[in-house]
C-alpha cells in the first residue's frame, strides 16, 4: 500500500449513510470486521460498531446439506429447527418429529473454509456467545472488552437477560472443544501447504510487512490465493470493501465483473482469509482457547425465548431498542430456498425476532451494507442532478 492508494480510495468512496451498526456473525465473519475497521484508511469507514461473536466449530454448504437431507427422505420446508449438540445435527420436524444424522455423516457437507479455520469462540468480537458451558436453556457469554461489559450489564439492569456465574466443568469443556478445533485445523492448514496449496491468513506477519505483502493485491490474486484453494468464506467483505463496485456474489463464490483499477487492493486487504498482521492475531492464539477476554458467565433471556436461551436475540434487540446502535446486521431465512440464510439490515425488533435461530450454511453477511451504501449513493446522485437542474 501507498499513500496515494490510500488517497485515491478515500476520493471514490462512497459514505455509507448508515449510523452504528451491531452483528452478529461467526468467527470468520468477525474477523473481516476487525480488518476492515482496522485498516478503514484503506478501506472506508465501516458502520459495524458492535460485534457479537458466535461459537461456531464448522459451517455447511446449503446444497450439499440440502441433498444429504433428501437422501434421508427430509425436505428443508419440513423443518423448523436445526441444532448440533451431543455429536449429532438434530432435525425438528412438523408434527413434533425430531431426527437426527450423525456428525461424521454430516462433516461430509463441511465447507473446505471451515477446515482451517483457527478460532472457536469470534476471538476478535466484543462478547462471544454459544451453547457450549451452559445449562440447558442457558447461553455462555465471553465479555471481551469494555464495550462488551457495558452491553451486558445494561442489558441485565434492563431485564432484557440474566446471568450466573459459569462452571468450572463448563470452562473445561470449552477449552476442550476450542483447542481440539486448533489442533486438528492446523494439521489441516499444514497438510495443505505441504501440498502447496496456500493457507495465507495463518502466515501472520508484522504490519509493516503485511502492507507490503499486500500493497499489489488485486482480485486476481484474492482468487488465486482464496477462493481457488477452498479457503472463501463468502462474507461479502471483498463486495462491501470495493470502491468499483465491480464485485458479485450471485452464486457460490465472488465475481469480478469489470476491471480492477491500478493501485486498488481493497478486497484483498478486507478479507479474512488472506495475510493478517500481528495486531489483530498472534501465533500465541494456537495455544489460547478463547482469546482475550474480561469475563464468561452464563445467561438466557429474560423477554424471549429463542435458541440457547434466545441471548442474542435479546442482546440485538436491546442494543435497537436502547440507541446503542441504529440498526442491526441479521441473518433470516430465504423465502423461496427453506433455510437458506439470508442477510438482512433492520432497525425493526420484531423483524430481530423473526430471524433468531442459526443457520448453519455461509452467507455474504455484509452484502446488507454494500446495498444501503449504493442506494444512498443513488439518492445522493439524484439530489445533485436535481439541484443542479
Amino acid at each position: 500500500m501507498n499513500n496515494n492508494s490510500v488517497k485515491n480510495q478515500a476520493e471514490i468512496k462512497a459514505d455509507m449513510g448508515t449510523g452504528k451498526i451491531a452483528m452478529t456473525g461467526t468467527p470468520c465473519q468477525i474477523m473481516a470486521a476487525s480488518i476492515m475497521d482496522d485498516y478503514s484508511g484503506y478501506l472506508g469507514d465501516l458502520p459495524v460498531d458492535l460485534k457479537i461473536g458466535l461459537f461456531c466449530m464448522e459451517n455447511f454448504s446449503y446444497s450439499y446439506l440440502k441433498e444429504l437431507l433428501k437422501n434421508h427422505d427430509i425436505n428443508l420446508k419440513d423443518v423448523k429447527q436445526c441444532r448440533i449438540e451431543k455429536g449429532y445435527l438434530w432435525l425438528y420436524l412438523t408434527e413434533d418429529q425430531v431426527f437426527k444424522i450423525s456428525l461424521d455423516e454430516a462433516k461430509t457437507c463441511i465447507r473446505k473454509s471451515c477446515q482451517i479455520c483457527m478460532d472457536f469462540t469470534s476471538e476478535q468480537s466484543d462478547i462471544s456467545v454459544g451453547s457450549v458451558g451452559s445449562p440447558e436453556g442457558w447461553s455462555t457469554i465471553i465479555i471481551r472488552n469494555k464495550k462488551g461489559l457495558e452491553l451486558i450489564e445494561n442489558a441485565e439492569k434492563a431485564n432484557y437477560i440474566e446471568t450466573k456465574p459459569i462452571s468450572d466443568s463448563g470452562i473445561k469443556l470449552m477449552e476442550k472443544l476450542a483447542l481440539k478445533k486448533k489442533s486438528e485445523n492446523l494439521q489441516e492448514i499444514k497438510k495443505r501447504e505441504n501440498m502447496a496449496r496456500p493457507v495465507l491468513y495463518w502466515r501472520i506477519m508484522p504490519e509493516g510487512e503485511y502492507l507490503e505483502e499486500v500493497a499489489e493485491s488485486q482480485f486476481a490474486d484474492l482468487k488465486s490465493d482464496v477462493i481457488d484453494v477452498g479457503a472463501c468464506v463468502l462474507c461479502g467483505a471483498c463486495l462491501l470493501s470495493c470502491p468499483e463496485n465491480i464485485v458479485e456474489i450471485n452464486g457460490r463464490k465472488p465475481e469480478v465483473k469489470g476491471k480492477c483499477p491500478e493501485g486498488c487492493n481493497a478486497c484483498y486487504v478486507a478479507c479474512p482469509r488472506t495475510y493478517v498482521p500481528e495486531k489483530i492475531v498472534s501465533h500465541d492464539a494456537e495455544k489460547s482457547a478463547f482469546g482475550d477476554y474480561i469475563k464468561i458467565l452464563s445467561a438466557r433471556a429474560s423477554m424471549f425465548q429463542g435458541q440457547d436461551g434466545g441471548v442474542v436475540t435479546s442482546l440485538l434487540s436491546f442494543a435497537v431498542s436502547n440507541k446503542v446502535v441504529d440498526e442491526a446486521l441479521i441473518v433470516d431465512k430465504s423465502a423461496q430456498d427453506p433455510w437458506k440464510p439470508k442477510p438482512g439490515l433492520t432497525a425493526d425488533v420484531e423483524a430481530i425476532v423473526k430471524a433468531s435461530g442459526t443457520k448453519y450454511s455461509a452467507c455474504p453477511i455484509f452484502k446488507p451494507l454494500k446495498d444501503e451504501k449504493l442506494k444512498n449513493k443513488s439518492l445522493k446522485e439524484l439530489e445533485s442532478n436535481k439541484g443542479g437542474s
